[in-house]
């Protein structure tokens, strides 16, 4: 009643806060809870503000020995700060509390009462209310901590806390796309209608039409906290040189491969450099070493491209020399293949031509798991390094690449040139079309192609342009380009009107008909080398139209399905020389997969599994359907209902049918064929 009486009530909340941060440990604990409650109470109404409240509360959290309280006291916090930020952002009181956990964070570096900021933090965090660098940065210095319980929450979080957030979205989806509107309207139209039911169609109407808003409004963007991070590379200097360089090092096994992960994770990602890293890994790659997987697996995501060659070429010979060989079980053999095959696929440099062509015969080993993996590392550098293959290993397509020049060798620190995509092969479909035309009209194919035609394309991509502008009519030059294409910018120049066109030199046409006529004999000839220097100019010579990009799509589905043609006899290369996403972590699971996809599915396996699909009860298909049927809220047929009769109701008639005559039977069959052509006993009159 504190909001009823105001000047009465003026410092009630003030009683209230001293009495709670002053005789907190000696109240009886009903009390105190009723007190918490009676502040929060107090908030609910704006007789208090929420940096009051957290004021109040936070410091008891840290400070109280109760488990109750502080679990109440979290949960109170947390519940207000949702609250407080459900309509729109609440900017003031997210800064000064993440100021309030930051500065508990940094200012004793080995209490352990920095684990509440990281609890709130995360939760904060999955529930989306803060994802701004701010929060990155408290758990960042929570790495840095010096408590294990601190270390481990703060490393964690950038493991775990984007998936949390993930799953935490797709639940609260899940939880509001669980209204069926046709399911309560049946019901509705079968029952007596009452108020109540009436009110449950409004709200499943009224959530149904708020799902729908989400899903239409536009996506938040949601950054991973690997990019928010303000300076990776000093971040994971110090990580290393704390946690996991000191031999004195007072954490566990479990804590430090955490910190490990994510070293490495932050490495492979940002690209970053750490040449101390990988001579570290080199005293834990032993088959007996506990947790070996989990040490590959952060060798091989901690590896890019712009890591030395010679860095990494210890690592990967240390494996083949502890793992490969052929007194090794084959689960090891299998993973330590798995694991330099992770590694090369990132920086292929890093292998030798000896050391390759030795791992790459252990693909006629009889155990499966280390069969399959060397074949992956086979195929692997069929594509990124076939030079280093012997000649009867490379296959068809790595020879063909070579011997065309398409397949170049690699040199540290090459880059990929940036442009569009595939534009080669538009350039090389309309040189095609244009020796078409010249043909017809009876000119020869060799010749220089004149300006004048090159204007006409021109006014023939415009005319295209202005047609799709137009819209309306379906039978036009207008093509529906799907939202499923590669991202290509189309440069406008001004508003509406085509742009002046320029008059081409004779060196600039030259140029494009040497670029596409070599481009065209790549395709046609095998033994001609074409020239490597020229490059496809016509995105830069040119402004390409929608029906180009719509070509220029059709054109990459064909030639992504001809390669696919041409190597679907190797389907399993294929899949394992797939380029994982740079925000996809590299498991443990990952490099025990083809010791695991060989081994012998035992008894006992077979036995759990087919537990595991078992249900519950049995049911037949029919049971099945009724049950779904009912679930989803359908009625059952008469002769259904009258199934589940008791037998004594049923008893009479089944008598009376045994004892009916031939003339009888015949009345009630053409009785029932009346009323099916009448419609029922109703009839349709």
């Amino acid at each position: 009643m504190a909001d009823c009486y105001p000047d009465i009530t003026t410092n009630f909340a003030e009683d209230l806060v001293t009495l709670l941060r002053t005789h907190h440990a000696i109240l009886e604990p009903e009390l105190r809870e009723k007190v918490v409650g009676s502040l929060v109470l107090l908030r609910n109404k704006d007789l208090i503000n929420s940096t009051t409240l957290f004021n109040t509360l936070f410091p008891l959290l840290i400070t109280t020995g109760s488990k109750a309280l502080r679990a109440l006291l979290s949960q109170k916090i947390l519940s207000d700060l949702r609250s407080s930020n459900a309509k729109t952002t609440n900017h003031k009181l997210n800064r000064s509390t993440q100021t309030a956990l930051f500065n508990l964070v940094t200012s004793d570096r080995s209490s352990s009462k920095a684990i509440w900021a990281v609890k709130i933090t995360r939760e904060l965090w999955k529930r989306q209310i803060w994802t701004d660098a701010k929060a990155v940065e408290i758990m960042k210095e929570a790495s840095l901590s010096e408590n294990e319980k601190v270390i481990a929450g703060g490393v964690r979080f950038f493991l775990g806390g984007d998936k949390e957030r993930e799953e935490a979205e797709d639940s609260s989806s899940d939880e509001e796309e669980g209204v069926d509107m046709n399911k309560l309207r049946h019901q509705i139209g079968i029952n007596k209608k009452t108020k109540k039911r009436g009110r449950d169609l409004k709200r499943a109407a009224a959530t149904v039409k708020r799902t729908e808003r989400k899903r239409n409004a536009p996506h938040p963007l949601n950054f991973s906290a690997f990019h928010l991070l303000h300076d990776p590379q000093g971040f994971v200097e110090q990580l290393f040189s704390k946690h996991l360089q000191p031999s004195k090092s007072k954490l566990t096994l479990e804590s430090r491969l955490l910190i490990l992960q994510l070293v490495t994770r932050l490495v492979g990602l940002h690209k970053l450099t750490l040449n101390s890293l990988y001579s570290y890994f080199l005293k834990y790659l032993n088959p007996r070493q506990q947790s070996v997987t989990t040490f590959l697996a952060c060798l091989a995501q901690g590896t890019h491209n712009l890591v030395p060659p010679d860095l990494l070429e210890p690592c990967v010979q240390k494996i083949a020399n502890e793992f490969i060989s052929e007194a090794s079980a084959g689960e090891v053999a299998a993973a330590g293949l798995n694991a330099i095959r992770e590694i090369c696929a990132r920086q292929p440099l890093a292998m030798s031509d000896t050391l390759l062509q030795d791992l790459v015969m252990y693909r006629k080993s009889k155990d499966k798991g280390v069969m399959m993996a060397a074949k992956g590392l086979l195929s692997l550098y069929r594509e990124v390094g076939a030079t280093l293959l012997k000649r009867r290993d490379r296959g068809r397509e790595a020879s063909m690449g070579l011997r065309k020049g398409e397949k170049k060798e690699r040199k540290f620190g090459d880059v990929e040139e940036a442009g569009i995509e595939g534009i080669e092969l538009l350039e090389a479909w309309k040189e095609e079309e244009r020796h078409k035309r010249r043909e017809e009209k009876g000119i020869q194919s060799d010749q220089e192609t004149d300006e004048e035609e090159l204007e006409k394309e021109e006014e023939q991509g415009w005319k295209d342009w202005d047609v799709e502008e137009d819209g309306g009519d379906d039978s036009g030059g207008w093509i529906d380009v799907d939202s499923d294409g590669p991202d290509i910018e189309i440069s406008d120049s001004e508003e509406d009107e085509p742009p002046t066109k320029k008059a081409r030199t004779d060196s600039d046409s030259q140029k494009i008909t040497e670029s596409v006529k070599n481009a065209t004999n790549e395709n046609s000839t095998e033994q001609q080398t074409p020239d490597k220097n020229i490059v496809s100019t016509l995105a830069t010579t040119r402004i390409l139209t929608p029906a180009d990009l719509a070509k220029l799509r059709e054109l990459q589905r064909s030639s992504a399905i001809s390669k696919t043609l041409s190597n679907g006899h190797n389907k399993s290369a294929q899949a394992s020389n797939k380029v994982r996403h740079a925000d996809d972590p590299l498991t443990a699971e990952d490099i025990e997969l083809p010791g695991n996809l060989a081994r012998k599915t035992t008894r006992e396996d077979k036995i759990a599994a087919a537990k595991a699909d078992r249900e519950d009860k049995h049911q037949s298909t029919t049971a099945k359907r009724k049950e779904k049927k009912r679930d989803q809220g359908k009625s059952s047929t008469n002769k259904e209902k009258e199934r589940q009769k008791n037998f004594l109701m049923t008893l009479g008639k089944a008598k009376r049918k045994g004892k009916r005559s031939l003339g009888e039977v015949r009345k009630v069959l053409r009785g029932h064929t009346d009323r099916q052509k009448k419609g029922g006993r109703r009839g349709n009159r």
